[in-house]
């Protein structure tokens, strides 16, 4: 196992780490949510990751159940051998509004406050590896959300921080507000990154590159598109099959990146390079994501523990040269078909 470090912390890493936005809903079953946990644990990973606001889709029913089901195998096993991350809802101004806190949250000092009280509650713990901005604020400004969140580092609730969906612009105020203002810095980024959405590699790759950020890769499989399943049947059981038609709009529009004419002839492609490398073409998809020196740990994840196979193959997997070209000539046939 070789061990990376996220940014310029002390985190040590295991280059995959176990997501777990789907356990409360597609992993209904807790005593799988353990297995997979325990497959992950026995295989090498050491790096978890949660939010406050899962599992997905987000409902305020549900939300905190994915932590709680965390917090209850984080006590099967020593606590400093996981590296635990998290996450605060971004704010109800973005993309999204969270089903939490009456749908008023915003990355204040308020609502971060409050975020790791209740994470810390429910994981059972009483400090969080990596804490994250589940996305950015952009009505307050990013020296009240850094001061809140280098309080928790202060106090010791918090090793570290982050932050997600997040642009080259918004990563680097918040690295130069840190440096002026002595607080603590982001660390690392957790952005979507995949065959099917090169999209990092535009500026964000160099941002991290120069400034000694770590990329947390999540969706390496966008959403299990590259998988193949959905080349050989839309409507087999997956995310993007129920959210097709879902009376979400911001789930159907989701399923529409990932899932059209593009992506899926790209992901034909990508099968047929699987294929005559001999690799499973989730070990291929899973490898290719954390191949890039400034990614730190990929994020897999799973409704059952045999979907681990392939996945944790990857971490063992380094694509040739030849494997690599040929996936950037699918990329230059099909540029960015995610949008």
């Amino acid at each position: 196992m070789q061990y990376r470090y996220i940014g310029k912390s002390g985190l040590r890493v295991s280059p995959i780490c176990m997501g777990t936005m789907t356990f409360g809903t597609q992993c209904a079953n807790e005593k799988e949510a353990f297995a997979i946990m325990d497959k992950a644990y026995d295989a090498g990973v050491n790096f978890y990751d949660t939010a406050e606001l899962y599992p997905v889709p987000p409902s305020g029913k549900l939300a905190g159940l994915t932590e709680e089901i965390v917090g209850r195998w984080l006590k099967t096993k020593p606590r400093e051998s996981v590296i635990l991350a998290s996450k605060v809802a971004g704010a109800a101004n973005g993309w999204f509004v969270p089903p939490i806190r009456h749908g008023l949250t915003a990355i204040d000092s308020f609502h971060i406050e409050r975020a790791i009280e209740g994470s810390l509650k429910r994981l059972g713990t009483d400090y969080i590896d990596l804490y994250q901005m589940h996305w950015p604020d952009n009505v307050v400004p990013i020296e009240e959300s850094l001061k809140a969140f280098d309080k928790l580092v202060q106090s010791g609730k918090v090793r570290y921080i982050g932050t997600s969906n997040d642009t080259a612009y918004g990563t680097t105020k918040a690295l130069m507000t840190s440096e002026f203002k002595g607080y603590a810095r982001f660390e690392s980024i957790q952005n979507n990154f995949s065959l099917l959405n090169r999209r990092f590699l535009d500026e964000l790759g160099a941002v991290c590159e120069k400034e000694k950020i770590s990329l947390l890769p999540y969706s390496p499989l966008a959403g299990g598109v590259l998988s193949g399943k959905y080349n050989q049947n839309v409507q087999t059981q997956g995310r993007f099959s129920a959210y097709v038609n879902a009376t979400d709009k911001r789930q159907r529009l989701m399923a529409q990146r990932f899932m059209n004419d593009k992506t899926l002839a790209s992901t034909q492609k990508y099968l047929k390079i699987a294929h005559d490398a001999g690799l499973h073409p989730v070990t291929m998809a899973t490898a290719w994501s954390k191949q890039f020196s400034f990614v730190a740990s990929t994020i897999i994840g799973a409704t059952n523990s045999e979907q681990l196979d392939a996945t944790l193959a990857a971490m063992d997997v380094t694509l040739s040269e030849e494997v690599l070209k040929a996936c950037d000539e699918v990329h230059q046939q099909i540029l960015y078909p995610m949008g």
